[in-house]
């Protein structure tokens, strides 16, 4: 029986940067996760303790900080995550393959008496910002997307006509609260794009869809939420999401001699259901490894 080496790769995780632009008085923060991997000729290194061609992870850490400062900032975390991968395949022959996530928390300007404050923020809920981008000898591919994006309508949702059992007990709705935490990424097709412009454009959509469709079930509007980014945006190929059903069971007030009109709710953490699907193009371009790096989607 013969062994060998799989699949590898090595890097810096999470490395934490706060970059603040000072070119005016109205300085901007840009505030990241960035995590790098790099892949290669790396044989020896498990094998043997070889470390000839394992450029550190401290290494890729200080050029992560190094290259904010050179270039002036972060910018689109998409377009920091590429110039990364370049340099790092570019600059190392013994590096043919990289990838690199980043997350991004946004700041808010603290709003005062007199407007905007120019150097004072609060830091927003638990959105996130996303990207993953992966370089190899056959190409580059960008996933951008969202996470805790926490979203509740209290009425224009039901829930009927489902199959029944012997082991169901849930009553159908015509009027209930829908809420989910939107999970989603989307595959662009290119590289060269208004990052910062289209993910503005794509959360919007999504709340606008989710917000506006009359929904019969989580899985539809999570579909017209998809249905609305890729009618808006021919340079997204396609759109993956993951919904957790945070559900909310009207409280039963009757041994209080109360009624309840859709008013009461218990807001249940666990379990939940959790929806997962792809909105795509039936012409989008092959995906190629675009997808192989993105752990926990579709």
């Amino acid at each position: 029986m013969g062994i060998r080496l799989g699949e590898n790769q090595y890097g810096k995780a999470e490395v934490r940067l706060v970059h603040v632009n000072r070119d005016t008085d109205v300085h901007r923060i840009k505030d990241v996760n960035v995590t790098s991997q790099l892949r290669g000729d790396l044989e020896t290194v498990h094998t043997l303790g070889d470390n000839t061609t394992c450029l550190p992870t401290d290494t890729q850490k200080n050029t992560v900080y190094a290259k904010a400062r050179e270039w002036g900032g972060v910018g689109a975390i998409e377009d920091f995550a590429l110039r990364l991968a370049r340099h790092f395949v570019g600059e190392h022959d013994y590096v043919d393959g990289a990838r690199q996530e980043i997350h991004e928390y946004a700041w808010d300007r603290i709003t005062t008496s007199d407007g905007p404050h120019d150097h004072a923020f609060s830091r927003r809920g638990g959105e996130t910002r996303t990207t993953v981008v992966t370089k190899d000898a056959e190409g580059e591919w960008v996933v951008s997307g969202l996470e805790g994006l926490t979203v509740l309508k209290s009425t224009g949702s039901e829930f009927h006509g489902y199959p029944k059992t012997k082991y169901t007990t849930l009553q159908e709705t015509t009027d209930r609260i829908l809420a989910t935490d939107v999970s989603a990424r989307w595959r662009y097709v290119g590289v060269d794009h208004d990052y910062d412009a289209v993910y503005a454009s794509v959360r919007a959509l999504m709340l606008e869809a989710f917000a506006t469709t009359h929904s019969l079930a989580l899985q539809q509007s999570l579909y017209e939420m998809g249905r609305s980014v890729l009618k808006s945006h021919p340079e997204i190929a396609e759109v993956r999401f993951s919904m957790p059903n945070k559900h909310h069971f009207l409280v039963d007030l009757s041994p209080f001699g109360l009624d309840n009109p859709n008013e009461v709710f218990f807001a249940a953490d666990r379990p939940y259901g959790k929806i997962e699907a792809t909105v795509e193009r039936d012409d989008a371009p092959a995906p190629g490894n675009a997808w192989k790096t993105v752990p926990g989607f579709l």
